[in-house]
């Protein structure tokens, strides 16, 4: 293969976008969830990952966490990895680590990035879907299962479970 058909080979490869979200939680075990002032909805701190710079899914988890709320924490393990289908976009791989628990130090500390974001709130597990999208909701619930557990990383399609918990 010459370099212009691998340069051709590699121009025509399917497209996906990764995300990659922190879960934190307070000692009560709300969620911190945000309200971005681009689209519907409440999310979790996170965003895009800038993977034509060279970023992996936990560096920008934790770009975006600093941008986001103003915390730059070491994230705990991954929860989660999510698979959610193209509507009107190219598909989207999730990753969701755990941001752990933030003492009411921490929280005083959240500084909003006003370009992106409205407010931020914790949300009880019971309330989250009433919050979140329905993916995103279904994954939230997905990895606080796995917390609890103390298992390894689910596996999901469009929030679903569709593997064993891994170690």
């Amino acid at each position: 293969m010459t370099t212009q058909d691998y340069a051709t080979y590699i121009a025509g490869l399917p497209r996906v976008i990764v995300g990659a979200a922190a879960l934190f939680r307070d000692a009560d075990g709300h969620i911190l969830l945000v309200d971005p002032n681009y689209k519907e909805g409440w999310a979790l701190p996170g965003g895009i990952v800038e993977s034509d710079a060279g970023e992996t899914p936990r560096q920008g988890a934790r770009r975006e966490t600093a941008e986001e709320i103003g915390l730059d924490v070491e994230l705990g393990r991954l929860l989660a990895v999510d698979w959610v289908p193209g509507t009107g976009r190219p598909p989207l791989v999730a990753y969701l680590y755990d941001g752990g628990v933030l003492g009411d130090s921490d929280l005083r500390s959240i500084r909003l990035q006003e370009e992106e974001l409205l407010s931020w709130r914790l949300v009880p597990r019971e309330e989250l879907t009433q919050h979140l999208p329905d993916a995103l909701g279904r994954r939230v619930l997905a990895a606080l299962d796995v917390l609890t557990e103390g298992a390894g990383t689910a596996e999901l399609e469009d929030g679903r479970r569709v593997g064993p918990v891994g170690a």
